[in-house]
């Protein structure tokens, strides 16, 4: 089932214009996450430039994806654009497969809980050892 809504996609540029082509690719790649996961609330992706010490072009490819539970924050650096986001894209769809994954073998294998106190024992009707029924004529 194709959700029909509109996603949620904010792309925002540190220190660098996001052109058209730039921001298609983000779509287009984004596109899969949504796919993944119809629970998504939303995605934020930064794109920066940063100069290292060689006077050569890094870029960072930062991914926030909000979704119900904690919020999953990927980053990815490269020389090239595209390679970032395609890597940022990548590592929060593999996270995403993992949530999922957890998630289903909490829900196939439950456990018990195993709490520090002592707790007082209870007798099969619901009373406790010596409380008798004021009600109950022996």
């Amino acid at each position: 089932m194709m959700n029909t809504k509109a996603h949620d996609l904010i792309m925002t540029g540190n220190r660098l214009e996001l052109t058209e082509a730039l921001k298609d690719f983000i779509r287009e790649k984004t596109e899969r996450l949504f796919r993944h996961d119809s629970r998504i609330i939303r995605i934020r992706v930064e794109l920066g430039m940063e100069l290292n010490r060689e006077h050569q072009r890094i870029f960072t490819a930062r991914g926030i994806l909000e979704i119900d539970g904690p919020v999953m924050v990927v980053c990815e650096k490269s020389e090239n654009a595209y390679a970032a986001i395609e890597f940022m894209v990548r590592k929060l769809d593999r996270q995403i497969r993992q949530r999922h994954r957890r998630r289903r073998y909490k829900r196939v294998h439950p456990h018990g809980i195993d709490l520090p106190a002592s707790l007082p024992k209870a007798q099969a009707n619901g009373r406790t050892r010596g409380t008798k029924n004021p009600l109950m004529v022996a």
